[in-house]
C-alpha cells in the first residue's frame, strides 16, 4: 500500500509493504552514493539490506540511546560524509527507531544546506509517527529535540517484517505513539487496540491507520503552526519525565504517562486501561521542581506559558493555554483524582 502526502511544499510516498526493505531500490533511488545511518540496537542486518541496493554504500552506526542524539555524533556523521566526500547529489538513509531518524534528518537538512533523505523505520514508534512529518533534532543541555529542522523525507519505506525482532516491552512503547494519535482523533481506532487480542496479527491495520491521521494533519499544517500541535499530547509532560530519568523509560513510556496530566477524569480511566493491558507504565516518581524547569524549556513554551493539548472525550480534543505554575500544580498532584 503507498499513503502519498501531498501538501504546502509537501509531497513524498509512504510504502507500507511487507518485504520491502528487500526491494528499497524499487522505490528509493539508490543509484549514487549513500550513507545508511543506522544504531547498535538495530540488527545489523537490516542496514547491510539496504547497503547491497546500492551503487555506492557506507554504513555509519552509533551507539544505541537517547543520549547519543546529541551534538558529539551530529559531528561524527559531518566529519564521516566529508571523509567519504559526499555531494549534494548523494543521499542519507535512516535505518531504525526514532532516534536514528531524527539525527539522519537533521544531519541531511544542514550537510551542504541540504541532500536527499529516505527514512525506513524499524521500529512500531518510528513506523506509525515520526518517520513523517519532517521533524528532525538533537537534544542538547538535557532537554529533548531543542535543535533541529523541518526537513521532510523523500519517501519513506515501512516494513512491518522489521517489528519481529522487537521486544514486547519496546513494541508497546511504540504502540503508545498509535494509541496518542486515537485518542485525540480517532474513537473507533481506538477502541480497536482497546480490544485487540493479538496485536502482532493486528500491527499493519493499527499501522496503516494511525498514519492516514498523521498524514492528514501533515498535510493541513507542516510546520506546527496550529492543528499539528495536536501530535504533541502527552509529550509537554512526557519530555519532562523522559529528560529527568534518561534511559530509564522509553519515549513511549513517557508520552504514555504524559497522556494521563492532561485528560478528563473518564479518558483518564481508558488510558488507564488501555496502558495497563500493555503492561506500561502508569506512574512515575518524580521531582517536580526539575520536571517543571525541563517543561519551561519546552519548544511550545512562550514566556511563562505553555501550550497543551486536552482531551475531555475520546476521539477530540482542545488546545489549551497554561501557565508554568499551572503545570507544575498538574504535576505535584494525583493523576488518578
Amino acid at each position: 500500500m503507498i499513503l502519498s502526502i501531498n501538501g504546502n511544499n509537501v509531497n513524498y510516498d509512504i510504502v507500507i509493504e511487507k518485504n520491502s526493505l528487500h526491494k528499497a531500490s524499487e522505490y528509493l533511488n539508490l543509484n549514487r552514493k549513500v550513507l545508511i545511518v543506522t544504531d547498535s540496537g538495530v540488527p545489523s542486518i537490516y542496514a547491510q539490506t539496504i547497503c547491497k541496493q546500492c551503487l555506492e554504500g557506507y554504513i555509519f552506526t552509533f551507539n544505541q540511546g537517547e543520549e547519543n542524539k546529541c551534538f558529539d555524533t551530529y559531528k561524527d556523521i559531518l566529519a564521516y560524509l566529508i571523509d567519504k566526500s559526499f555531494t549534494r547529489t548523494d543521499a542519507i538513509v535512516a535505518v531504525g527507531g526514532g532516534v536514528v531518524g531524527d539525527l539522519a534528518g537533521f544531519v541531511a537538512s544542514t550537510y551542504m544546506r541540504g541532500i536527499d533523505f529516505y527514512n525506513i523505520p524499524t521500529t512500531l514508534l518510528s513506523q506509525v509517527d515520526s518517520s513523517i512529518g519532517g521533524k528532525t533534532a538533537i537534544d542538547f543541555y538535557g532537554v529533548k529535540n531543542i535543535i533541529g529542522a523541518f526537513y521532510q523525507p523523500k519517501k519513506v519505506i515501512i516494513d512491518s517484517n522489521t517489528l519481529k525482532t522487537l521486544d514486547k516491552r519496546l513494541l508497546h512503547a511504540g504502540l503508545v505513539e498509535a494509541i496518542k494519535m486515537a485518542t485525540t482523533c480517532n474513537k473507533d481506532l481506538f477502541e480497536y487496540i482497546y480490544k485487540v487480542d493479538n496485536l502482532e496479527e493486528n500491527l499493519d491495520y493499527i499501522i496503516i491507520e494511525s498514519l492516514k491521521i498523521k498524514k492528514d494533519v501533515v498535510e493541513k499544517d507542516p510546520y506546527e503552526k496550529h492543528l499539528r500541535k495536536v501530535l504533541n499530547f502527552g509529550h509537554t509532560i512526557g519530555h519532562g519525565i523522559e529528560s529527568l530519568y534518561v534511559g530509564k523509560y522509553y519515549h513511549g513510556e513517557c508520552v504514555g504517562m504524559g497522556m494521563l496530566y492532561l485528560c478528563s477524569k473518564d479518558v483518564k480511566e481508558m488510558l488507564l486501561q488501555i496502558l495497563e493491558k500493555f503492561n506500561l507504565p502508569i506512574c512515575a516518581t518524580v521531582d517536580v521542581e526539575k520536571v517543571t524547569d525541563l517543561i519551561s524549556h519546552d519548544k511550545k513554551a512562550s514566556g511563562n506559558k505553555i501550550n497543551v493539548v486536552y482531551v475531555n472525550n475520546i476521539g477530540s480534543f482542545e488546545f489549551k493555554t497554561l501557565s508554568i505554575l499551572e503545570i507544575k500544580a498538574i504535576i505535584g498532584g494525583n493523576i488518578y483524582e
